[in-house]
């Protein structure tokens, strides 16, 4: 079973949610709740056990920030829910009918159980919610009945005939369920949105902000129904407040997220945003975390990775003030985080026009960037590490950028990140130091047009340490991307330097065609000897 193509909880990932990262004992005692209150409900038949209105389930998720719990709520039943269904799928296929039956009768419980707390809740259901509420009842209760006939025989073809029924309820249970989460959440964010628009209360709105934010870690299909909804509109609005300073911050942070669809960049074109940003960014009276949450939403309009990014007339317009302010962020930063979050910024700002590669060399960005790299604090890990070469990389393109970097030490710098190895072996940060790997070579082989820079290459051995890229894929940790970058750069470097390369490597790396050596190099597990 699948739910309906376009339904808002596709998006949803079944395994995990953000809002459930929990300790794992905590979790079980959550779902433990769960399961006791759906029990109940199936013998009670939903009645309360207790008249008294402040005998509430447990679940109950009573606190002054309703609208936060309200949305936690939905979205911890709706990934709950969602689980069930995944699983009835794969009973059903093994034809397992007294689990089919039990787990559906424990999704009727949930549904139900997940509409009468939300309601409790929410003041904001309309009369589309509650006919689709009803709907999605009625599919559930069917779903049971059919499941439960299903545990009463052992005819195959009856239960053939009945697993086809199976499957289209659960279709329709699918795509009822799909369509409240959706009306429901749409209704929360547009609460949240009266909130921010109407509310003097600091308290008030900042809890506002932070549900948006919580909505927005859940995926790609949240982050566009926030902004649909006019968040950004809203966000900026405050950001243009000097008496809302202190909710800079997490508006701010939300933007960033928000702003990772297109809906959220458009929406923000719109209101100007980009002058807004080199506002806070450039001003003085304004704290370094703030102006680091600015680098991060500039990080997240200028990726180069988003398909949908364009050119931004204003962007253009406030490039010189940006670039000038980030470049200042990154050379001050008290700490690696900030410090990573403004090279990023600077990284894909450098993908989006020449002019501010331009910009970064009359500004001495070589010089700040390669000393930050010296610098422990700043630049303590491989993601920040990948985001500086990423500048150095395409700086090297302009011709003027190689006596600098020659003069600031930059060529070992280069040579000694052809080396970076992961701290803790996860797959994030290996990806990381293969895009280090990648893009010193890419930075070298440029660089290397100029002979003084392939005089001093040479003289800190990278040539050898280009070999070892080539012919070992797990120093390269088996990276095509790497592989093609260095065999690029000893190539550049063979032209200044044949003899210091031994007949194999020149027979095997650099006078084949690059398709060949790639090739051969590939399919290599260990040398070529």
């Amino acid at each position: 079973m699948e739910f309906p193509d376009g339904s808002l909880f596709n998006t949803l990932p079944i395994h995990r949610m953000n809002l459930m990262q929990v300790d794992s004992v905590q979790r079980w005692m959550d779902d433990l709740l769960l399961m006791t209150e759906c029990e109940c409900m199936c013998i009670l038949q939903s009645k309360p056990i207790s008249v008294d209105d402040d005998s509430q389930s447990d679940l109950m998720l009573c606190s002054q920030d309703s609208s936060h719990n309200t949305l936690e709520m939905l979205l911890r039943r709706a990934w709950i829910i969602s689980t069930e269904l995944t699983k009835i799928v794969q009973k059903l296929e093994k034809n397992r009918w007294k689990r089919v039956h039990a787990m559906s009768i424990r999704t009727d419980c949930h549904v139900r159980s997940m509409i009468k707390e939300y309601n409790a809740f929410s003041r904001t259901s309309t009369d589309q919610m509650h006919q689709n509420e009803t709907l999605l009842m009625e599919k559930c209760s069917q779903l049971a009945e059919i499941t439960e006939r299903c545990t009463q025989t052992d005819d195959e073809d009856t239960l053939s005939s009945m697993k086809f029924c199976i499957n289209e309820t659960l279709t329709s249970v699918g795509q009822y369920f799909s369509q409240l989460i959706n009306l429901a959440l749409i209704q929360e964010v547009k609460g949240l949105m009266v909130e921010l628009d109407t509310c003097d209360n600091i308290y008030r709105m900042e809890s506002a902000i932070h549900s948006l934010y919580s909505l927005t870690q859940e995926g790609n299909r949240l982050c566009k129904l926030v902004a649909q909804e006019g968040a950004v509109v809203a966000l900026f609005k405050i950001c243009r407040q000097d008496r809302f300073n202190c909710l800079y911050l997490p508006a701010l942070r939300t933007l960033a997220s928000v702003c990772s669809v297109e809906e959220g960049i458009q929406q923000l074109e719109k209101v100007d945003g980009i002058l807004c940003l080199t506002e806070i960014l450039t001003d003085e009276a304004q704290s370094e975390a703030t102006k680091a949450e600015v680098a991060a939403v500039i990080a997240q309009i200028t990726s180069p990775h988003l398909t949908f990014t364009q050119h931004f007339s204003s962007f253009l317009e406030n490039m010189e003030e940006i670039v000038t302010a980030l470049l200042k962020l990154c050379s001050e930063a008290s700490s690696g985080e900030i410090c990573l979050l403004a090279s990023a910024a600077l990284a894909n700002i450098t993908f989006l026009d020449t002019i501010a590669c331009e910009m970064l060399l009359q500004m001495d960005a070589v010089k700040i960037l390669l000393n930050a790299c010296s610098d422990k604090q700043r630049v303590n890990s491989s993601y920040a590490r990948d985001q500086i070469v990423t500048i150095l990389a395409n700086l090297s393109i302009l011709d003027q950028s190689a006596w600098e970097i020659l003069e600031e030490h930059g060529v070992e710098m280069l040579i000694a990140m052809l080396s970076e190895k992961p701290l803790t072996g996860s797959l994030a940060e290996v990806s990381a130091c293969e895009r280090v790997l990648q893009k010193s070579a890419v930075a070298l082989a440029r660089l290397c047009r100029d002979p003084d820079i392939a005089q001093a290459a040479i003289k800190h051995k990278c040539i050898p340490r280009l070999i070892t890229l080539c012919r070992h894929p797990e120093e390269r940790y088996s990276s095509d991307a790497v592989l093609v970058a260095c065999l690029a750069a000893l190539r550049r470097l063979a032209v200044t330097y044949p003899e210091g390369i031994e007949d194999v490597d020149l027979q095997q790396l650099v006078k084949p065609r690059l398709v060949d050596s790639f090739l051969l190099c590939s399919n290599m597990e260990e040398s070529f000897v």
